[in-house]
């Protein structure tokens, strides 16, 4: 069976060590080495520079790990990975284009540098929509459902948020992201995304015209 990074299945913990089950280019390993490894089926590729043993399996520690690996120790000390960024770290999207970063708006946050790999959007935040990985803040389940009904991409956050509900580990479904949409008082997209819910829930209740 593959070792896991997690020290139990379904568990997500605050922090753990890889102990050399990642590898990132430019330290002992060059990114055409690692690339090389991978090719030869020894590594897989986690995310940019960032690959993972090939008996590791994948999981929320390694992804977060290789996010915090792109971005200034300033910028990840006070920003919380979300949206389809988020929903990757929890094996429910592709990787990402660019990381999705989210700070609270009252914070004093630098702007990003030019050619930075992230995004940064200047939102609400209360201590209670993050929680840490492997050192690096990541918005909750139900905050990057919440978020994704709100303002994902229309066909990246249908399928994220499908993916989300169907994880019984992170115990988001449809009708909770919909209430916790519902009970955010006025916000831009509220009404497109009640709407957008609702359809995913139509499309997902059981047919009865058999019964």
């Amino acid at each position: 069976m593959p070792a896991t990074l997690f020290p139990y299945p379904g568990v997500l913990p605050e922090f753990t060590s890889t102990g050399g089950a990642l590898f990132y280019a430019g330290g002992d390993f060059s990114s055409p080495e690692l690339q090389a490894m991978e090719a030869d089926g020894l590594l897989r590729w986690v995310y940019a520079g960032t690959y993972v043993r090939w008996d590791v399996q994948l999981d929320p520690v390694c992804r977060a790990l290789a996010a915090l690996h792109t971005l200034p120790q300033r910028l990840s000390a006070k920003a919380m990975l979300g949206r389809l960024t988020a929903a990757w770290v929890y094996g429910c999207a592709p990787p990402p284009r660019r990381l999705q970063l989210l700070v609270d708006h009252r914070s004093r946050t630098t702007a990003l540098p030019p050619f930075s790999p992230a995004v940064l959007h200047e939102v609400r935040l209360t201590p209670a929509d993050g929680m840490d990985i492997a050192g690096i803040r990541v918005s909750t389940p139900l905050r990057t459902a919440v978020d994704l009904a709100l303002h994902g991409p229309e066909e990246e956050a249908r399928q994220a948020l499908l993916a989300i509900a169907a994880n019984p580990v992170l115990d988001c479904s449809l009708p909770r992201v919909r209430s916790a949409v519902d009970a955010g008082g006025r916000q831009p997209g509220k009404s497109a995304a009640l709407r957008r819910l609702d359809l995913l829930l139509r499309q997902s209740a059981p047919d009865r015209r058999d019964a």
